[in-house]
């Protein structure tokens, strides 16, 4: 087993990531000793605070580039999007992983984190959502591997994973849509409790159904912050390409969700001028008509410029509708207040930092990124440089 040198260049805003890193692993192994109430707010009424609403249902949904693509280009076989295939694998192999890791974390009794492997809760929603995160990631590992093997030489087992791949493939497509839809299912029992602007019997749809054409918004961003650090060209032809598929995917989220509104006679508490009200009519407008109008002009989704303001408002949009559906749409029923302690804040940012250096390092030892087939004079231009 061989491999070429690894290399991994060190700048001023990697040692802060290193810093932010080091300081969130501080802070883990005291959270570990000490328990949860030593560097959380979290209570009786909001058990669930930043790290299970934000690390874990944002970071899930926004992980959903991997099997999104994964369906586009392997399934319906649109080889143009192949480009951005890698990057998305990667991306979303990262984002699993800063899940479980903040479900780690999150759990009271955490030395007991191994028995949902041999206690098995076949009627409980989290044990369904446990086990597939839990297998969805390995299976990312293993798809990883075909990757990890080019460089690291081992023929035998790159062999084996070849055999593997198509099986593998499907169970990633399969298994994400399952637990992206069961992360919503957990709120259908808050029926007295979750706003009824968000609350619904679909929503584990709009849970998966959002995640997936998050997918190619966030494939976009990611892309072109990658090509900005490492001064290449974006693959600007392909983000054209997928605006359409985000664009109509988000048509009919939001006349599904219009629809369900009215049905359940709640229309009418959008305009109500109350918080949660005002909290909804901001997710609607902003991040889900907005991108759409953006997506539907020419002018505007032809640029690189117009395709990436949109797909940041999408991506910006899912997690303020997961950040809605834990804290805003529950406050005024569970009762008591909640904001993240300095600690909580910490280990985010810290795993986060954690993401975008395993992030660089991969990219920087390993074929993700496609390769340049341009010549210097189409780059296009983004202004200043800038280096991670």
């Amino acid at each position: 087993m061989y491999g070429r040198n690894w290399s991994f260049r060190i700048t001023w805003f990697r040692i802060l990531l290193i810093i932010l890193v080091l300081g969130a692993a501080a802070a883990c192994l005291y959270r570990f000793i000490f328990g949860l109430g030593a560097v959380t707010n979290l209570s009786d009424q909001w058990p669930w605070g930043l790290w299970i609403g934000f690390d874990l249902l944002c970071g899930i949904a926004l992980a959903g580039g991997g099997f999104s693509t994964a369906l586009v280009v392997h399934v319906l076989h649109r080889d143009k999007y192949l480009p951005i295939a890698r990057a998305a694998l990667l991306t979303s192999l990262l984002g699993y992983i800063i899940s479980l890791v903040s479900l780690f974390l999150d759990i009271g009794r955490w030395f007991n984190f191994w028995r949902p492997f041999f206690y098995w809760g076949f009627h409980s929603v989290l044990f369904e959502v446990f086990w597939c995160i839990s297998l969805y990631t390995t299976i990312q590992v293993l798809e990883f591997g075909d990757i990890f093997f080019e460089k690291v030489k081992f023929p035998a087992l790159k062999k084996i994973l070849g055999y593997m791949m198509t099986p593998l493939l499907i169970l990633g497509i399969v298994l994400p849509s399952l637990h992206q839809s069961s992360l919503g299912s957990l709120y259908i029992v808050a029926i007295d409790k979750l706003y009824p602007l968000w609350w619904s019997m679909l929503i584990p749809f709009f849970f998966v159904w959002s995640a997936f054409f998050l997918g190619p918004a966030m494939v976009t961003v990611e892309g072109t912050l990658a090509s900005r650090a490492y001064g290449r060209q974006p693959e600007l032809p392909v983000f054209q390409s997928m605006t359409k598929l985000t664009m109509w995917m988000m048509i009919i989220y939001f006349i599904v969700k219009m629809i369900d509104l009215n049905y359940r006679g709640v229309f009418g508490m959008a305009f109500n001028g109350s918080y949660e009200s005002n909290m909804f009519l901001i997710e609607m407008i902003v991040f889900v008509l907005l991108p759409i109008f953006m997506y539907a002009i020419p002018s505007i989704r032809t640029k690189l410029w117009g395709v990436v303001t949109a797909s940041l408002l999408v991506v910006v949009g899912v997690v303020f509708n997961r950040m809605n559906v834990v804290f805003t749409g529950m406050a005024k029923s569970v009762g008591g207040s909640y904001f993240p302690s300095i600690w909580e804040f910490l280990i985010t940012i810290g795993m986060w930092s954690a993401l975008a250096l395993a992030y660089l390092f991969i990219v920087e030892n390993f074929s993700i990124l496609p390769k340049e087939e341009h010549t210097h004079s189409t780059h296009t231009s983004y202004g200043p440089s800038f280096h991670a």
